[in-house]
Protein backbone atom coordinates (compact mmCIF):
# COMPACT_ATOMS: atom_id res chain seq x y z
CA UNK A 1 0.00 0.00 0.00
CA UNK A 2 1.14 3.52 -0.69
CA UNK A 3 0.15 6.57 1.46
CA UNK A 4 0.92 9.94 0.99
CA UNK A 5 0.28 13.26 3.42
CA UNK A 6 -2.56 14.65 2.24
CA UNK A 7 -4.73 18.23 3.33
CA UNK A 8 -7.54 17.90 6.05
CA UNK A 9 -10.70 17.22 4.63
CA UNK A 10 -13.06 20.38 3.90
CA UNK A 11 -16.51 19.57 2.43
CA UNK A 12 -16.79 15.57 3.64
CA UNK A 13 -14.70 15.99 6.79
CA UNK A 14 -13.93 12.15 7.79
CA UNK A 15 -14.97 10.95 4.89
CA UNK A 16 -13.26 8.39 2.67
CA UNK A 17 -14.13 7.46 -1.30
CA UNK A 18 -12.75 4.74 -2.80
CA UNK A 19 -12.23 4.93 -6.34
CA UNK A 20 -11.40 1.59 -8.36
CA UNK A 21 -9.02 1.69 -11.46
CA UNK A 22 -7.77 5.40 -9.76
CA UNK A 23 -4.98 5.51 -12.08
CA UNK A 24 -6.71 5.69 -15.35
CA UNK A 25 -8.17 8.40 -17.17
CA UNK A 26 -11.02 8.57 -15.89
CA UNK A 27 -9.73 7.91 -12.27
CA UNK A 28 -7.31 10.28 -11.88
CA UNK A 29 -10.21 13.07 -12.54
CA UNK A 30 -12.66 11.33 -10.01
CA UNK A 31 -9.83 11.63 -7.65
CA UNK A 32 -9.38 15.14 -8.18
CA UNK A 33 -13.05 15.99 -7.66
CA UNK A 34 -13.49 14.09 -4.44
CA UNK A 35 -10.72 15.45 -2.95
CA UNK A 36 -11.49 19.09 -4.21
CA UNK A 37 -15.12 17.71 -1.96
CA UNK A 38 -13.05 17.09 0.83
CA UNK A 39 -13.19 13.45 0.63
CA UNK A 40 -10.20 10.82 2.07
CA UNK A 41 -9.06 9.51 -1.15
CA UNK A 42 -8.15 5.78 -1.53
CA UNK A 43 -8.22 3.69 -5.07
CA UNK A 44 -7.45 0.37 -6.05
CA UNK A 45 -4.48 0.43 -8.72
CA UNK A 46 -3.30 -3.04 -11.14
CA UNK A 47 -0.72 -4.59 -8.89
CA UNK A 48 2.99 -4.03 -9.97
CA UNK A 49 1.79 -1.14 -13.24
CA UNK A 50 3.91 1.64 -13.39
CA UNK A 51 1.71 4.90 -12.37
CA UNK A 52 1.76 8.00 -13.56
CA UNK A 53 3.58 10.94 -11.99
CA UNK A 54 0.68 12.84 -10.76
CA UNK A 55 0.17 14.87 -7.77
CA UNK A 56 -3.37 13.91 -7.23
CA UNK A 57 -2.34 10.09 -7.34
CA UNK A 58 0.40 11.22 -4.84
CA UNK A 59 -1.95 12.55 -2.45
CA UNK A 60 -4.18 9.73 -2.39
CA UNK A 61 -3.77 6.30 -1.02
CA UNK A 62 -3.48 3.31 -3.40
CA UNK A 63 -4.32 0.07 -2.78
CA UNK A 64 -2.73 -2.79 -5.19
CA UNK A 65 -5.64 -5.23 -5.83
CA UNK A 66 -6.75 -7.23 -9.02
CA UNK A 67 -10.60 -7.41 -9.34
CA UNK A 68 -10.07 -11.16 -9.96
CA UNK A 69 -8.23 -11.73 -6.91
CA UNK A 70 -10.48 -11.82 -4.02
CA UNK A 71 -8.07 -11.79 -1.48
CA UNK A 72 -6.65 -8.99 -2.38
CA UNK A 73 -9.48 -6.82 -3.19
CA UNK A 74 -11.24 -7.96 0.03
CA UNK A 75 -8.13 -6.69 1.88
CA UNK A 76 -8.31 -3.62 0.10
CA UNK A 77 -11.69 -3.00 0.62
CA UNK A 78 -11.76 -3.74 4.62
CA UNK A 79 -8.52 -1.05 4.71
CA UNK A 80 -10.02 1.36 2.94
CA UNK A 81 -13.75 1.28 4.94
CA UNK A 82 -14.92 3.57 2.40
CA UNK A 83 -17.78 5.88 2.84
CA UNK A 84 -18.56 6.43 -1.05
CA UNK A 85 -17.31 3.82 -4.20
CA UNK A 86 -16.66 4.71 -7.52
CA UNK A 87 -16.38 1.90 -9.71
CA UNK A 88 -14.14 2.45 -12.97
CA UNK A 89 -11.79 -0.18 -13.14
CA UNK A 90 -13.19 -2.18 -16.15
CA UNK A 91 -11.63 -3.63 -19.93
CA UNK A 92 -13.34 -0.77 -22.25
CA UNK A 93 -12.19 -0.94 -25.16
CA UNK A 94 -14.74 -1.71 -28.09
CA UNK A 95 -12.24 -3.04 -30.72
CA UNK A 96 -8.94 -4.19 -28.71
CA UNK A 97 -9.83 -5.83 -25.76
CA UNK A 98 -9.94 -9.67 -25.34
CA UNK A 99 -13.25 -10.82 -24.92
CA UNK A 100 -12.69 -13.44 -22.10
CA UNK A 101 -10.90 -10.69 -20.57
CA UNK A 102 -13.67 -8.24 -20.96
CA UNK A 103 -16.72 -10.15 -19.56
CA UNK A 104 -13.97 -11.85 -16.39
CA UNK A 105 -13.14 -7.91 -15.59
CA UNK A 106 -16.93 -6.37 -16.07
CA UNK A 107 -19.21 -8.87 -14.79
CA UNK A 108 -17.09 -11.51 -11.98
CA UNK A 109 -15.04 -8.61 -11.41
CA UNK A 110 -17.85 -6.06 -10.15
CA UNK A 111 -19.35 -9.24 -8.60
CA UNK A 112 -16.05 -9.71 -6.57
CA UNK A 113 -16.10 -5.87 -5.58
CA UNK A 114 -19.68 -6.31 -4.46
CA UNK A 115 -19.12 -9.12 -2.21
CA UNK A 116 -16.67 -7.60 -0.76
CA UNK A 117 -18.54 -4.33 -0.28
CA UNK A 118 -21.35 -6.33 1.32
CA UNK A 119 -19.25 -8.09 4.02
CA UNK A 120 -17.71 -4.59 5.51
CA UNK A 121 -19.31 -4.22 9.12
CA UNK A 122 -20.00 -0.51 8.01
CA UNK A 123 -21.41 -0.39 4.32
CA UNK A 124 -20.98 2.33 1.76
CA UNK A 125 -23.36 5.26 1.52
CA UNK A 126 -23.24 4.93 -2.22
CA UNK A 127 -21.75 2.41 -4.66
CA UNK A 128 -21.88 4.05 -8.54
CA UNK A 129 -20.50 1.74 -11.01
CA UNK A 130 -19.65 3.02 -14.54
CA UNK A 131 -22.10 0.96 -16.98
CA UNK A 132 -22.01 2.36 -21.08
CA UNK A 133 -24.25 4.14 -23.24
CA UNK A 134 -23.09 1.05 -25.75
CA UNK A 135 -25.85 -1.15 -23.98
CA UNK A 136 -28.31 0.83 -26.33
CA UNK A 137 -26.53 -0.71 -29.50
CA UNK A 138 -28.03 0.33 -32.60
CA UNK A 139 -31.51 1.75 -30.82
CA UNK A 140 -32.85 4.28 -32.97
CA UNK A 141 -36.03 6.67 -32.86
CA UNK A 142 -33.93 9.92 -31.32
CA UNK A 143 -33.35 10.91 -28.39
CA UNK A 144 -32.24 8.03 -25.68
CA UNK A 145 -33.45 7.74 -22.33
CA UNK A 146 -33.22 5.30 -19.95
CA UNK A 147 -36.60 3.82 -20.96
CA UNK A 148 -34.95 2.29 -24.29
CA UNK A 149 -34.99 -1.66 -23.73
CA UNK A 150 -30.97 -2.31 -24.08
CA UNK A 151 -29.82 -4.08 -27.36
CA UNK A 152 -26.01 -4.64 -26.53
CA UNK A 153 -24.35 -4.45 -30.19
CA UNK A 154 -20.72 -5.75 -28.94
CA UNK A 155 -18.71 -8.06 -26.27
CA UNK A 156 -18.35 -4.77 -24.34
CA UNK A 157 -21.56 -3.56 -24.24
CA UNK A 158 -22.51 -7.13 -23.04
CA UNK A 159 -20.41 -7.14 -20.62
CA UNK A 160 -21.65 -4.30 -19.07
CA UNK A 161 -25.58 -5.12 -19.07
CA UNK A 162 -24.62 -8.53 -18.14
CA UNK A 163 -22.34 -5.79 -14.76
CA UNK A 164 -25.45 -4.30 -14.31
CA UNK A 165 -27.67 -7.03 -14.01
CA UNK A 166 -25.16 -8.45 -11.38
CA UNK A 167 -25.56 -5.25 -9.52
CA UNK A 168 -29.38 -5.88 -9.08
CA UNK A 169 -28.28 -8.85 -7.18
CA UNK A 170 -26.85 -6.94 -4.39
CA UNK A 171 -29.42 -3.68 -4.32
CA UNK A 172 -30.89 -4.95 -0.76
CA UNK A 173 -27.57 -4.78 0.80
CA UNK A 174 -25.65 -2.08 -1.16
CA UNK A 175 -27.25 1.38 -2.48
CA UNK A 176 -25.48 0.89 -6.29
CA UNK A 177 -26.56 3.78 -8.69
CA UNK A 178 -25.59 2.86 -12.06
CA UNK A 179 -24.19 5.62 -14.62
CA UNK A 180 -24.70 4.65 -18.17
CA UNK A 181 -21.87 7.44 -19.94
CA UNK A 182 -22.34 8.35 -23.20
CA UNK A 183 -18.39 9.08 -25.22
CA UNK A 184 -16.45 11.17 -23.04
CA UNK A 185 -12.44 12.50 -23.66
CA UNK A 186 -10.08 14.67 -22.56
CA UNK A 187 -6.15 15.52 -21.71
CA UNK A 188 -4.42 12.17 -21.10
CA UNK A 189 -6.97 9.90 -22.50
CA UNK A 190 -4.95 7.26 -25.08
CA UNK A 191 -4.62 7.61 -28.66
CA UNK A 192 -6.31 3.70 -29.18
CA UNK A 193 -9.68 6.34 -29.05
CA UNK A 194 -10.93 8.54 -31.62
CA UNK A 195 -11.08 12.20 -30.57
CA UNK A 196 -7.40 11.45 -28.88
CA UNK A 197 -6.33 10.47 -32.30
CA UNK A 198 -7.62 13.12 -34.02
CA UNK A 199 -6.49 14.89 -31.69
CA UNK A 200 -2.62 14.11 -31.82
CA UNK A 201 -2.81 14.47 -35.81
CA UNK A 202 -3.72 17.95 -35.61
CA UNK A 203 -1.32 18.74 -32.95
CA UNK A 204 1.58 17.45 -34.56
CA UNK A 205 0.34 18.75 -37.84
CA UNK A 206 0.48 15.83 -39.68
CA UNK A 207 -0.49 16.07 -43.10
CA UNK A 208 -3.46 12.87 -43.50
CA UNK A 209 -4.87 10.14 -41.04
CA UNK A 210 -6.24 7.03 -41.54
CA UNK A 211 -10.22 6.95 -40.15
CA UNK A 212 -13.15 4.00 -40.34
CA UNK A 213 -16.42 4.77 -40.33
CA UNK A 214 -17.09 8.35 -41.35
CA UNK A 215 -21.01 8.52 -40.71
CA UNK A 216 -20.79 7.85 -36.86
CA UNK A 217 -22.84 10.42 -34.69
CA UNK A 218 -21.36 9.90 -31.54
CA UNK A 219 -22.67 12.44 -28.17
CA UNK A 220 -19.61 13.52 -26.84
CA UNK A 221 -18.80 15.02 -23.10
CA UNK A 222 -15.81 16.40 -21.59
CA UNK A 223 -14.43 13.98 -18.87
CA UNK A 224 -14.35 17.14 -16.31
CA UNK A 225 -18.01 17.36 -16.62
CA UNK A 226 -18.42 13.52 -16.37
CA UNK A 227 -16.60 13.18 -13.00
CA UNK A 228 -18.64 15.81 -11.42
CA UNK A 229 -21.66 14.09 -12.15
CA UNK A 230 -20.38 11.37 -10.85
CA UNK A 231 -19.64 13.25 -7.90
CA UNK A 232 -23.50 14.69 -7.42
CA UNK A 233 -24.86 10.98 -8.09
CA UNK A 234 -22.82 9.90 -5.14
CA UNK A 235 -23.60 12.40 -3.05
CA UNK A 236 -27.17 12.13 -3.80
CA UNK A 237 -26.95 8.53 -3.60
CA UNK A 238 -30.43 7.70 -5.27
CA UNK A 239 -30.20 3.64 -4.75
CA UNK A 240 -31.19 1.26 -7.20
CA UNK A 241 -31.81 3.49 -10.28
CA UNK A 242 -29.43 4.14 -13.66
CA UNK A 243 -28.83 7.10 -15.31
CA UNK A 244 -27.58 8.58 -18.46
CA UNK A 245 -24.43 10.72 -18.47
CA UNK A 246 -24.26 12.70 -21.51
CA UNK A 247 -24.37 16.25 -23.04
CA UNK A 248 -27.38 15.85 -25.40
CA UNK A 249 -25.40 17.14 -28.30
CA UNK A 250 -24.51 14.46 -31.28
CA UNK A 251 -21.89 15.09 -33.58
CA UNK A 252 -20.78 13.41 -36.72
CA UNK A 253 -17.29 12.72 -37.41
CA UNK A 254 -17.14 15.31 -40.28
CA UNK A 255 -18.52 17.68 -37.76
CA UNK A 256 -15.13 17.15 -35.56
CA UNK A 257 -13.18 17.21 -38.26
CA UNK A 258 -14.17 20.70 -39.56
CA UNK A 259 -13.76 21.63 -35.25
CA UNK A 260 -10.09 20.29 -35.20
CA UNK A 261 -9.29 22.05 -38.54
CA UNK A 262 -10.38 25.76 -36.90
CA UNK A 263 -8.08 25.22 -33.41
CA UNK A 264 -5.10 24.16 -35.98
CA UNK A 265 -5.51 26.18 -38.23
CA UNK A 266 -5.31 23.54 -41.99
CA UNK A 267 -7.67 20.66 -43.42
CA UNK A 268 -5.99 16.81 -43.04
CA UNK A 269 -6.25 14.81 -45.40
CA UNK A 270 -8.62 11.86 -44.59
CA UNK A 271 -8.26 8.08 -46.29
CA UNK A 272 -10.35 5.45 -45.21
CA UNK A 273 -8.71 2.37 -44.11
CA UNK A 274 -11.04 -0.86 -44.30
CA UNK A 275 -9.37 -2.23 -41.29
CA UNK A 276 -10.89 0.19 -39.24
CA UNK A 277 -14.64 0.24 -40.72
CA UNK A 278 -16.74 -2.21 -37.88
CA UNK A 279 -19.71 -3.94 -39.37
CA UNK A 280 -21.39 -3.53 -36.02
CA UNK A 281 -20.91 -0.01 -35.54
CA UNK A 282 -23.03 2.09 -33.19
CA UNK A 283 -24.59 4.31 -36.08
CA UNK A 284 -25.87 7.05 -33.78
CA UNK A 285 -26.12 7.79 -30.04
CA UNK A 286 -26.81 10.92 -28.62
CA UNK A 287 -28.35 10.89 -24.49
CA UNK A 288 -31.17 12.41 -22.92
CA UNK A 289 -30.36 14.22 -19.27
CA UNK A 290 -33.76 14.52 -18.04
CA UNK A 291 -33.71 11.89 -15.31
CA UNK A 292 -30.30 12.70 -14.42
CA UNK A 293 -31.91 16.47 -13.53
CA UNK A 294 -34.27 15.06 -11.96
CA UNK A 295 -32.17 13.36 -9.42
CA UNK A 296 -29.30 15.73 -9.16
CA UNK A 297 -30.34 19.06 -10.95
CA UNK A 298 -28.45 20.62 -13.90
CA UNK A 299 -25.14 20.90 -14.58
CA UNK A 300 -22.85 22.64 -16.96
CA UNK A 301 -21.40 21.42 -20.50
CA UNK A 302 -18.55 22.20 -21.85
CA UNK A 303 -18.88 22.42 -25.50
CA UNK A 304 -16.82 20.35 -27.23
CA UNK A 305 -15.02 22.73 -29.30
CA UNK A 306 -13.28 23.71 -25.87
CA UNK A 307 -12.27 20.38 -24.62
CA UNK A 308 -10.84 19.56 -28.40
CA UNK A 309 -8.95 22.84 -28.04
CA UNK A 310 -7.98 22.32 -24.19
CA UNK A 311 -6.14 18.61 -25.71
CA UNK A 312 -4.47 20.58 -28.63
CA UNK A 313 -2.90 22.87 -26.29
CA UNK A 314 -1.75 20.29 -23.86
CA UNK A 315 0.12 18.02 -26.36
CA UNK A 316 1.84 21.14 -28.02
CA UNK A 317 3.32 22.28 -24.53
CA UNK A 318 4.17 18.52 -24.43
Amino acid sequence: MTRSDRPASRGAPGRRAFVTGIAGFTGRYMAERLEAAGYDVWGTVAPGAPLPDDPVLRRATLLPADLLDTDTLHAAVADARPDAVVHLAARAHVAQDEPRQTYLVNVVGTRNLLAALAGLDRRPSAVLLASSANVYGNATGGVLDEAVPPSPANDYAVSKLAMEYVAKLWLDRLPIVIARPFNYTGVGQGDAYLLPKLVAHYARGAPRISLGNLDVSRDFSDVRDVTATYLRLVEAAPAGETFNVCSEHAYALKEVLAMLARIAGYVIDVTIDPRFVRANEVKMLRGSRDKLRRAIGELPVTPLDDTLRWMVDDLRRA
